[in-house]
């Protein structure tokens, strides 16, 4: 198409087909700088990717960049965030990055990232997280942290309907549940004037002055499909698969929001049975094949007494439903039974408040995981403070049908540090590799990896790790610039 915001340089488009990208060795890569910090961390990120192409393919291969904009540069340029040329080359060209962006205040798009992965239908947040030694850590054993998160892009509160308490838009929705769904209602505390004149009364009986009270709930629904899970743990799964996992957790709150988050575990199992059936074990299938493996006399009503330690107290449906599941599982017995399981991806749920202690305490269980949108953004931040904080988490937005994918700082704009050249690129320095990785260029992304190392180890480091080394007692760690930083990268190449 014809572009007024922005010029298409010389190279060639990447394309999709049945194997995958096609990437030629001239790609056209749209890139956003981004505002406050994004253009000195854009000049340091580019360096290093420039570096790395170069290194490994000695000039055969060279990335043609194609500035796109959004964000407060582009309000500033053209008086709009998100300019159609940007959402059109990101969609021609198929692969790009971006630094973070400035969101509107008030009214308009509630967040270009949402709104970019929403146009583009990115439907994976793909967030790696690992240490790189010498990071200083909040935890003892940072190197355990070595995990993959999937978190859903296009549903859960992402595609949220919300209405403010106290609007017209609330009160009719409460209406119709108090109409159509009185028991479900029931639940609301506050939802009706018979309940606020209640507590009104329970507020006078002790003693409290009386005041104007009304009917004011946020009301929201979250959306969870069963498509819209497939397509993410399909990806997950073939990930894992393609990579040499160990695991994919399906991680939820199913046990209290059992038709959303419930139905994502359920049905995150049935894809993983129904499409990858020789090359997985569930864990509940693991623990019944390891009991028939020691003890092969078992009797199926023993194995499902092993498998559900309150089985005797179960209703003879309950105690029915176990038993089919444990001869559904020796069924398995000519491709998984002998032990073969245990060379099989193991996939297992884990509700979300017990996995964001547990990847604290027993890091090493967890490898791919995947989620809904709200779960995995907890999950993300908390596992990035482990291994150094947001500055150095690299994330991506990837549809794995169409091939699109755009990789993106994760952490703000920073203002305050705009155009002084202090701030870690490496969220987007990562988020580059990534980038590369995705293209199969993988000798360019494990230079950078190795650079990244090479830095680091050697304390040659920004002011956020400068810092937190020299409050652990290492005073030879030597601050640089953001700029300065890259070089490093490069220098730690060779």
């Amino acid at each position: 198409m014809a572009y007024t915001t922005t010029q298409v340089p010389a190279g060639e488009r990447i394309t999709s087909g049945p194997g995958g990208l096609n990437v030629p060795d001239r790609p056209i890569i749209p890139f956003i700088r981004g505002d406050g910090t994004g253009p000195d961390i854009w000049r340091a990120s580019q360096r290093v990717f420039d570096a790395a192409v170069q290194k490994a393919y000695g000039g055969k291969r060279q990335i043609a960049w194609m500035e796109v904009f959004a964000g407060e540069t582009s309000f500033n340029k053209f008086n709009t965030w998100l300019p159609d040329d940007t959402v059109e080359a990101f969609r021609e060209f198929r692969v790009g990055i971006k630094g973070p962006l400035t969101t509107p205040v008030g009214g308009g798009i509630r967040s270009l990232n949402v709104a970019l992965r929403q146009l583009l239908d990115l439907f994976v947040c793909l967030r790696p997280v690992r240490w790189f030694a010498g990071v200083p850590s909040p935890v003892k054993r940072p190197q355990d942290v070595d995990m993959v998160i999937f978190r859903e892009n296009t549903e859960d509160i992402y595609a949220g309907i919300e209405y403010a308490g106290g609007t017209p838009e609330s009160q009719k929705l409460l209406d119709f549940l108090a109409r159509e769904f009185p028991k479900e209602f029931a639940k609301v505390r506050f939802g009706s004037p018979e309940r606020i004149e209640a507590w009104q009364k329970q507020l006078e009986g002790i003693g409290a002055p009386p005041r104007p009270l009304e009917v004011q709930v946020g009301v929201g629904i979250k959306p969870i499909s069963y498509l819209g899970t497939e397509r993410l743990i399909h990806s997950a799964i073939g990930y894992a698969l393609q990579n040499k996992r160990r695991s994919v957790t399906l991680v939820h709150k199913g046990n209290i929001m059992k038709f959303t988050e419930g139905a994502f575990r359920d049905w995150g199992y049935q894809v993983a049975t129904r499409f990858f059936r020789d090359q997985v074990v569930t864990e509940r299938e693991s623990w019944i094949l390891g009991n028939r493996e020691a003890d092969p006399g078992l009797s199926v009503e023993g194995n499902a007494r092993m498998v559900e330690p309150g089985y005797d107290m179960m209703t003879p449906d309950q105690k029915q439903r176990v038993c089919a599941e444990v001869e559904a599982a020796l069924k398995l017995w000519p491709t998984h039974g002998d032990g073969r399981w245990k060379g099989k991806l193991l996939v297992k749920d884990a509700i979300a408040d017990i996995t964001l202690q547990q990847v604290l305490t027993r890091a090493r269980d967890f490898d791919v995981i995947a989620t809904p949108n709200l779960n995995g953004d907890y999950l993300s931040d908390a596992l990035a403070a482990q291994v150094g904080g947001i500055g150095i988490a690299p994330g991506a937005n990837i549809n794995y049908v169409s091939g699109h994918a755009i990789f993106e700082a994760t952490h703000g704009t920073a203002p305050k540090y705009a155009n002084k050249d202090q701030v870690n690129p490496g969220s987007v320095i990562l988020s580059g590799e990534m980038m590369l990785r995705h293209m199969k260029w993988t000798e360019a992304a494990d230079l950078i990896i190795k650079g990244m190392d090479g830095a680091i180890a050697a304390r040659t480091v920004t002011y956020d790790f400068h810092r937190m080394m020299v409050a652990e007692g290492h005073k030879d760690a030597r601050l640089l610039k953001c700029s300065e930083f890259g070089e490093a990268i490069v220098q730690h190449m060779a």
